[in-house]
């Protein structure tokens, strides 16, 4: 990564600036950590597989991030995935009195919805139209973040990306409703919270992002392309913890692959069938690869956006896809070149495609 142009904070001079620990997240740094106003995005996310097969996605947004210049526009967003195969994918927008958020814990409100948590246990409440669902989410893993968690680009480090996975992995007990239909079920889930004050399609080209449980061990994984000026610098981040204790985490010692690469018919983007992040660190390598199975959300993001700024995007050529996949995580522990541990099991990722497609 070019130093000059982009670079991920982790200097002693860095946390003194942001008032955090190198060795411990606070709850504050999972409350608000921007006002709401033009300029700046906010989210937080939670995400969970199962035990009987269902999916679930949900995000509590300030506003949406292609247009971060108006003011607080929050918004919430419930991809549900039966296990029938039937998928729900609902979006709700409110009005900005609506919304509230504690600055010093997660504690976000929006509209009857909710979104609240100290770093370990977390519940979340959310409706939209006929799908509704209440989670509580107990940390298995501890809340961890890559050095300081802010990404920062330009020459004076003048625009972020911030990032706290605030609970890796825990426990999931999930009620879930559609029309009327109710289910309980249990699972593995995780949460992550997000913020910057700059539109993120002007720094970042494309990511992969994933995150699974297999067997003892639990990955969160991402690898970020900034854009064209900023040289498509890329940027790994990787935590690996096995029975709730890191056991790697150092993105110098990250390499990634994607194989299988093919067109998506609906979105124009390359997609790997395969991501591969592979750790070595002397004898010990971590192999995590990421297997596609089927897709959960293919959505092109300007048909989520409305008058004129949807012509303002068409005219700019702006082409940004969601996709977000499931199938199957293998971890593969090597030493000396010999596998001495190995499991899988299905995982949920995604591909943020924010640039112009690139060949």
């Amino acid at each position: 990564m070019n130093a000059s142009l982009s670079r991920l904070g982790s200097t002693a001079e860095d946390y003194e600036r942001i008032g955090i620990s190198p060795d411990q997240v606070a709850p504050w740094e999972d409350g608000a950590r921007t006002d709401g106003g033009p300029g700046t995005y906010e989210w937080w996310y939670f995400d969970a597989h199962l035990d009987d097969g269902a999916k679930l996605v949900v995000v509590f947004f300030t506003k949406h991030f292609t247009d971060i210049g108006k003011p607080l526009a929050p918004m919430i967003r419930i991809d549900l995935d039966l296990p029938d195969g039937t998928t729900y994918n609902k979006i709700a927008e409110f009005a900005p009195e609506d919304f509230s958020a504690s600055t010093k814990r997660c504690a976000v409100r929006v509209g009857a919805n909710s979104f609240s948590g100290d770093l370990h246990t977390y519940r979340i409440i959310a409706t939209i139209e006929d799908v509704a669902v209440e989670v509580s989410l107990t940390g298995a893993v501890p809340a961890w973040r890559p050095a300081t968690g802010h990404l920062y680009f330009g020459a004076g480090d003048e625009h972020e990306f911030n990032w706290l996975p605030a609970v890796p992995q825990g426990k999931v007990d999930a009620t879930y409703r559609v029309a009327g239909a109710s289910a309980n079920a249990s699972g593995v889930g995780y949460h992550d919270h997000n913020w910057g004050n700059a539109p993120m399609n002007s720094l970042i080209h494309h990511w992969y992002w994933a995150r699974g449980q297999a067997g003892p061990y639990c990955v969160v994984a991402s690898y970020i392309t900034a854009e064209q000026k900023y040289d498509y610098a890329e940027l790994p981040i990787f935590l690996l913890a096995k029975d709730g204790q890191v056991v790697a985490d150092d993105a110098a010692k990250v390499t990634f692959d994607e194989l299988g690469t093919y067109t998506d018919t609906a979105t124009g983007k390359p997609v790997a069938n395969v991501t591969r992040y592979t750790y070595t660190d002397g004898d010990d390598r971590y192999v995590v690869t990421f297997t596609r199975h089927r897709d959960l959300t293919v959505s092109k993001m300007i048909d989520q956006i409305e008058g004129v700024k949807k012509v303002a995007a068409k005219l700019a050529r702006f082409d940004g896809a969601y996709l977000r996949f499931t199938g199957e995580l293998r971890v593969e522990h090597q030493q000396a070149g010999d596998i001495v541990d190995s499991h899988t099991d299905t995982a949920i990722w995604e591909l943020m495609y924010l640039g112009r497609t690139r060949t």
